[in-house]
């Protein structure tokens, strides 16, 4: 019975992502749905991506956490347009959770939407939001030994980026042991290393990223 419960609300939530990514795909709108356990520098890496892409991309963000505001008033000190979802002690956004956010943008005018889902290993994953591409952040204080625990994390993203590479001197972070289980998982993800707070890296997630919404804009007819 246990079973047929949680079958049942994964494909409630799929139903409502899908039509969230017919919609997002009508407004031409590159969704990613960025996961990462608390502390790892979802919102300094988002701060990061706006600041790169804001002259060439009209950009919008979702902060999702189980309480508090902070995050999103961060980004919207970058005159971004922000809309803060608190879960109230959910530990992941849904679909239809983004799906009510859609009367606080201006989708005509949006080219791409970063979703910061909430800080956690384990249930982000498992509910899609109408994304094009999910990207984990895994920083080198937590160890290497993650991909190993967390598997579905790392199957289900397109990019994992390892920050506070400048940390990792510090904190006996086995790169190549994290890189290999990684990759073990899913052979197709792409690694980047990066440091959002002495920027290093950022160059390679940033190509990654502008090149998938130029293939994105020419499916989808958007020049």
């Amino acid at each position: 019975m246990k079973i047929n419960v949680v079958t049942n609300i994964l494909d409630a939530n799929n139903r409502i992502a899908n039509e969230n990514r017919a919609f997002f795909d009508e407004k031409k709108v590159f969704v990613i749905n960025l996961m990462s356990s608390p502390g790892a520098g979802k919102t300094s890496l988002v701060e990061k991506t706006i600041i790169a892409l804001r002259q060439r991309l009209r950009i919008g963000v979702i902060e999702g956490d189980i309480q508090d505001s902070y995050d999103a008033e961060r980004i919207a000190q970058l005159d971004i347009p922000v809309v803060q979802i608190n879960t109230g002690g959910a530990c992941h956004l849904d679909g239809n959770m983004i799906k009510e956010t859609f009367p606080s943008f201006d989708f005509d005018n949006l080219d791409l939407l970063i979703t910061e889902n909430v800080g956690n290993l384990v249930c982000p994953a498992e509910f899609k939001i109408g994304e094009n591409a999910k990207i984990m952040i895994l920083s080198t204080p937590e160890g290497a030994d993650k991909p190993a625990k967390y598997p579905l994390m790392f199957a289900e993203s397109s990019v994992l980026l390892i920050n506070k590479m400048d940390l990792a001197p510090y904190v006996d972070f086995d790169l190549e042991k994290a890189r290999h289980d990684a990759l073990a998982i899913n052979p197709k993800l792409e690694i980047f290393e990066i440091s959002c707070k002495a920027q290093t890296g950022l160059d390679k997630w940033l190509d990654w990223l502008t090149q998938a919404i130029e293939t994105f804009r020419k499916t989808a007819g958007k020049g």
